[in-house]
C-alpha cells in the first residue's frame, strides 16, 4: 500500500460534462478555486471540443485564463484533436489530455474513428504540446468492458497503453468507463499495463455506476499504482447507463484512504464544502456518500 497517493481531480470536466445542466463559467472558476483551496493540486478544469457535442464545456477558454496555469496547481484541458490543441494553447494552457479508447466499436461512436487513426491524429498534437512545453497525458477508456462489445481484452489496454506512452504521455489514465469492472479484474489489468509501462506511469479513472469504484481502487492500489482520478460529489453520471452515478466521489476516496493512513494533502471537510457549492449550482443533492453523512452530522472527519 503506498504511503502517498496523488489525485486526480476531474470534477469540473468529465464531471459536469455529463451533467444535465451546464454550469456557468463564473461558477466553475469558484469551484476550481475552491478545490485547490482544499489542497488539490492537479484539477482537470475543461476540454476544447465542439460546444454543439457538449455544451457544458463551452466557455473553457475563459476559464483557462482565469486560472494561475504557472503556479503550483496544474489545471490540464482535454483536447481531441489539433483544432483543440490550438485553442488550449492560445488560451495559455499548460497541460493538455488526449483520449483513446481500447473498444474499436466505443472508439468509432465515440470519437468517429479507428483506435489505429486516433494515435495517428493524436501524433501532430503531442508535436504541438512538444513545441511549446506543454505535459501531455493520456486516456484509455473502456479497459474493464464497452457498452457495445462487453468483455474488452487485456492486451489491447497494454497495446494502447504503451502506444500512449511512445507518443509522449507522461502518464497513462485506465478508465472503466460504464463502471463495470471488479476488483480481480481490475488488478488484472492494471497489473499488466504497469508491467508494460510501469506502474508509476499509470493513473485510475473508476466510475461508480454498480458502486465497485473503491474496491476496484483498493485492488489496484496493492499493484503499486498512485494516482486516481475523482470527481468532487460524484459529479457526472454514464451516458450509456441512463441514472447511474458518475466519477467515483472524490470524498468517499479521501475518507477511505486516510482512513489507511495514506496522505493525500487534501483537506476533506474543505472538500466537502466545495461539493456542497457545485451541487448547490446543479440543483441537486451531493453524490458522495461521506459528504452525506458528514452534512447530517453523523460522521468525523478523519485525520490526514
Amino acid at each position: 500500500m503506498p504511503e502517498s497517493v496523488r489525485i486526480v481531480e476531474v470534477g469540473p470536466r468529465d464531471g459536469l460534462q455529463n451533467e444535465k445542466i451546464a454550469v456557468p463559467v463564473a461558477a466553475r472558476i469558484e469551484l476550481i478555486n475552491r478545490l485547490a483551496a482544499a489542497g488539490l493540486r492537479s484539477i482537470e478544469v475543461g476540454s476544447f471540443v465542439s460546444p454543439k457535442r457538449i455544451p457544458q464545456m463551452l466557455g473553457t477558454d475563459e476559464v483557462v485564463r482565469q486560472l494561475p496555469v504557472d503556479g503550483e496547481v496544474r489545471y490540464p484541458v482535454l483536447v481531441p484533436n489539433q483544432q483543440g490543441m490550438a485553442a488550449a494553447l492560445d488560451a495559455g494552457a499548460r497541460e493538455v489530455a488526449i483520449f483513446a479508447s481500447a473498444s474499436e466499436t466505443f472508439s468509432a461512436k465515440n470519437i468517429n474513428c479507428s483506435i489505429a487513426e486516433s494515435i495517428e491524429r493524436f501524433g501532430p498534437v503531442v508535436d504541438m504540446a512538444k513545441a511549446n512545453g506543454v505535459a501531455v497525458r493520456g486516456y484509455v477508456s473502456c479497459v474493464l468492458g464497452c457498452p457495445y462489445e462487453g468483455a474488452v481484452a487485456t492486451g489491447a489496454v497494454v497495446s494502447l497503453s504503451r502506444r500512449l506512452a511512445d507518443l509522449g504521455c507522461y502518464e497513462v489514465s485506465l478508465g472503466d468507463t460504464i463502471g463495470i469492472g471488479t476488483p480481480r479484474q481490475a488488478r488484472q489489468v492494471i497489473h499488466a499495463v504497469a508491467q508494460e509501462i510501469g506502474a508509476g506511469a499509470v493513473a485510475l479513472h473508476f466510475h461508480d455506476t454498480r458502486g465497485q469504484a473503491l474496491a476496484n481502487i483498493l485492488a489496484c492500489l496493492e499493484e503499486g499504482v498512485t494516482v486516481i482520478d475523482s470527481a468532487v460529489a460524484g459529479l457526472g453520471g454514464c451516458p450509456y447507463a441512463p441514472g447511474a452515478s458518475g466519477n467515483v466521489s472524490t470524498e468517499d476516496l479521501l475518507f477511505m484512504l486516510h482512513g489507511m493512513g495514506v496522505t493525500t494533502g487534501v483537506d476533506l471537510g474543505a472538500l466537502v464544502e466545495a461539493g456542497r457549492f457545485i451541487s448547490a449550482a446543479l440543483g441537486r443533492a451531493t453524490g458522495s456518500k461521506v459528504a452525506q453523512a458528514m452534512i447530517a452530522g453523523g460522521a468525523s472527519v478523519p485525520a490526514m
